[in-house]
């Protein structure tokens, strides 16, 4: 490729004016695209037109291409070659409307497979008179000396910041041989440290953070060191706006503005827990002074973050969200209601406070709630009564509201199970209002499934509402969820036995069966409970499926199917395995082998595992029977002691879930061994499993002495 008076000529023919031999030249049709659907005339076709468009080519005109000439996940195709030099000619063409995504397509289409192709013509954009060309082609740029020679001469700030991050991992990847400066001196690595120290004691405080994050990718300590100037410049209201005046990155329309920088500078700290949350609590800290609402609300964002991902931040977020309590921006309030919301009785201290923004409407566009709704549930964690005046009715239209959206990792709004069923000593309280919202919404009713969640979890506590129950049996939406509650209930709901005859279930024969079973767990007769269970178990065309778990509440009685149960825990896995585990050990009295099985699914989370809905069962479990092995002692201390939270499901619940694990392993702990009297005998009372949850309920378990 050649210029000849500004016009880009590719084997002597000109492809960015009306005459485009060259694309003719080729012989497309022995090439292929990425992708077998996409015919390779595509290519010749997509760049003429970008040619004959010039000055009102668009990025639209050149997204075609992507599909067609870059790799996906797979092998370069073949018309990649074949269109480069065209590519790179469109994009060093002035006069065309397009020209940085079509650089940034040439970024794109870098590969091993196109190593030995001329990419000179390309290199040569780092030059370009235009700023945005030079900084979406950085990314093309051969080594480290490209980018320290375009250092020496370039004086927009806008391209600066961007050479000054990709030093940063080009640096770190260079070392002594890899090649000279153009000058002639040097080796790279060192002359990129050169560089990045220059900026680091330099005056601008803007390009000082660039050549902080280029520096990371030597040094990950770097950003530690200089955590108070970072603060100091995140915090000066003078420096705000420059960051979105001059950040940009290639591949990025829009500049990246304070916020965005504090987000990622957050990342350079992950390494150090402690750094990074002194970040976050310090910049809260600074923005509270000087009133800055916008730098506050994100570091409250990262202290959440924080603060669901690690148990370690809880001490130092708690006083700083009670003095945000009252401050004069919604945003922040929300922020820190949700954090004192979520640290449940630690909170107490402000719960004066937070009563008092109860009739807080204040929200912000971006999360989800009014600051009076999180700050009742505030209340309602730290187990002050001021939270159920009202409770039910703001979380009906909080279900039937419609169009609900949030982001699951943000602070937004607790769902209706995580509010209520904690205040299971309020039932007497709460109930009437929740029946008559069952009763006005009917079995379709947007709020009904949530309340029967909370009722089933309530058992016989909630056995008042049991007339409000049944007219819902008729309706296939929530029939399931009603046996569930129904079989919470057990015996006491034995009144509902003639209108489980006409329960409405979907047409699956697994619905049947859960009809018939909900009829035995209200009937009361415990040997016909065995034989119903036992021959299910039996009769399951798969071992391991059927109500191998219903089993274990009959203890040595349900010895007659040891044999099947331990079939299905030895040809099994996951769910099925630990719940025959579980079964077997309590049917036969017998640790083993149920208890190497229960070690399955306990010990790997102490080596960081996430199979934390089998940890619960299994703890469950472990602290039924009273006993625990040395191993799993010696795991469960482990979990105890780490920082990180026990779950994987993103915001609030992640705190939640982790505080009701480590509750369990807390007393599993205290099973110092076996427990004696007579093991595996049956409870009295059927203990109650939720299929749906797969976990035992907690008011079936026994305490370890």
């Amino acid at each position: 490729m050649t210029k000849q008076d500004d016009v880009a000529v590719v084997n002597g023919a000109t492809v960015t004016g009306m005459s485009l031999e060259a694309l003719d030249s080729v012989a497309w049709d022995d090439l292929e695209t990425a992708h077998p659907h996409d015919p390779v005339q595509k290519v010749p076709q997509t760049l003429r037109l970008l040619a004959l468009a010039g000055a009102e080519a668009t990025e639209d005109s050149c997204d075609p291409l992507y599909s067609l000439v870059t790799r996906d996940g797979g092998r370069t195709p073949s018309a990649a070659a074949a269109a480069l030099p065209f590519v790179v000619a469109l994009a060093a063409d002035p006069a065309l409307g397009a020209r940085v995504a079509l650089v940034e397509l040439l970024v794109a289409m870098q590969a091993p497979a196109l190593a030995d192709e001329d990419w000179t013509g390309a290199w040569a954009l780092l030059a370009d008179p235009e700023p945005a060309v030079r900084r979406a082609a950085i990314p093309l740029a051969a080594g480290v000396p490209a980018l320290l020679e375009r250092w020496q001469v370039e004086t927009d700030p806008t391209v600066r910041i961007p050479l000054l991050l990709a030093f940063g991992g080009a640096g770190a990847g260079a070392g002594a041989g890899t090649g000279a400066v153009a000058d002639g001196t040097g080796d790279p690595a060192e002359d990129v440290r050169a560089v990045l120290a220059q900026v680091l004691g330099g005056d601008d405080p803007v390009q000082w953070v660039a050549a902080v994050h280029g520096s990371a990718g030597l040094d990950r300590e770097l950003p530690v060191r200089q955590l108070d100037r970072l603060i100091e410049v995140f915090s000066d209201l003078a420096v705000r706006p420059r960051f979105e005046e001059v950040w940009f990155t290639p591949a990025v329309d829009d500049p990246w503005d304070r916020e965005d920088l504090v987000r990622s500078t957050a990342g350079l700290l992950a390494h150090d827990p402690e750094a990074e949350l002194s970040f976050a609590v310090r910049l809260v800290e600074a923005a509270d002074r000087t009133g800055d609402d916008a730098l506050c609300r994100e570091a409250l964002d990262l202290a959440w973050r924080l603060l669901t991902e690690r148990r370690s931040v809880e001490a130092a977020l708690l006083p700083l969200a009670g003095r945000l309590l009252t401050d004069p921006h919604a945003d922040i309030r929300l922020r820190a209601a949700n954090i004192l919301a979520v640290l449940g009785p630690a909170s107490a201290p402000y719960a004066d406070g937070l009563a008092e923004l109860l009739d807080d409407d204040g929200t912000d566009a971006c999360l989800d709630g009014a600051v009076g709704e999180i700050a009742r549930w505030a209340l309602a964690r730290i187990g002050d009564s001021r939270a159920l005046p009202g409770l039910i009715d703001q979380l009906r239209a909080q279900e039937e509201e419609p169009g609900r959206c949030y982001v699951v990792d943000e602070p937004r709004r607790p769902d209706t199970k995580d509010v209520l069923i904690p205040l299971r000593a309020h039932a007497d309280v709460l109930l009437p209002a929740m029946r008559e919202a069952i009763r006005t919404g009917g079995a379709r009713g947007g709020a009904t499934r949530g309340f029967l969640e909370v009722l089933e979890a309530w058992g016989e506590d909630a056995l008042s509402a049991l007339p409000d129950l049944l007219p819902l049996l008729a309706d296939t939406w929530t029939s399931i969820h009603v046996l569930r509650v129904l079989r919470a209930l057990g015996p006491a709901a034995a009144s509902a036995a003639p209108a489980l005859r006409t329960c409405q279930v979907l047409d699956h024969p697994g619905n049947h069966r859960a009809v018939a079973a909900a009829a035995v767990h209200i009937g009361g007769d415990r040997a016909a409970a065995l034989r119903f269970f036992g021959n299910e178990v039996l009769a399951a065309g798969t071992p391991g499926y059927g109500p191998i778990s219903d089993l274990a509440a009959f203890g040595l009685d349900a010895a007659p199917y040891a044999d099947r149960v331990r079939l299905a825990m030895e040809s099994s896995t996951h769910w099925p395995r630990l719940n025959a585990a579980i079964t077997l050990r309590s049917i036969t009295g017998q640790a083993e082998p149920a208890g190497h099985v229960l070690e399955e699914f306990v010990l790997p989370i102490a080596d960081g595992g996430d199979g934390f809905a089998f940890f619960r069962v299994a703890l469950q479990a472990l602290i039924r029977m009273g006993e625990i092995s040395p191993a799993i002692r010696t795991a469960l201390l482990t979990v105890r002691q780490s920082d990180r939270r026990l779950s994987t499901d993103g915001g609030y619940p992640m705190i939640l879930q982790d505080e009701e694990l480590r509750a369990l392993v807390d007393q599993a702990l205290a099973c110092a061994g076996p427990r004696s009297g007579e093991a595996g005998k049956a409870a009295a009372a059927f203990m109650i499993n939720s299929p749906r949850e797969q976990r035992y309920d907690d008011m079936s378990m026994k305490q370890c002495p």
